[in-house]
């Protein structure tokens, strides 16, 4: 309606207004309805993909804290400061006092074991 409304100008006969008015809005219907429309599966698919995302992050985080449970305090400890708090290993060794030798055989340790927990 608004295109007859700002194309008013272009009527020639006013007795024929009905049929000028009529040709308008199927030039209109025929325009909206051959714009390219998104398929609505494709939105389902990308909403339902980032719940399957959510759960299976859940489960991983539950899992992982499950592992974890395996590991020693002093082992959790230094997987905390390498991974959490982002330290070095010369960084780990000087906050606790040990080689730095000794921090890397740990962490090692550390991780063969929690890898082990994780995948059984």
């Amino acid at each position: 309606m608004l295109r007859a409304w700002r194309r008013r100008s272009t009527l020639r006969d006013a007795g024929s207004r009905k049929s000028w008015l009529a040709a308008i809005l199927r030039n209109e219907a025929y325009r909206y309805y051959s714009r390219p429309r998104p398929d609505p599966t494709d939105l389902l698919e990308i909403y339902e993909g980032r719940e399957d995302e959510l759960v299976l992050s859940t489960v991983d985080r539950a899992d992982l804290q499950e592992a974890l449970k395996v590991l020693s305090e002093r082992e959790r400890a230094l997987l905390s400061l390498r991974y959490e708090e982002d330290l070095t290993q010369p960084a780990i060794a000087a906050r606790l006092g040990i080689p730095e030798g000794t921090v890397k055989v740990q962490l090692h340790r550390a991780r063969v074991k929690l890898r082990r927990a994780y995948s059984a």
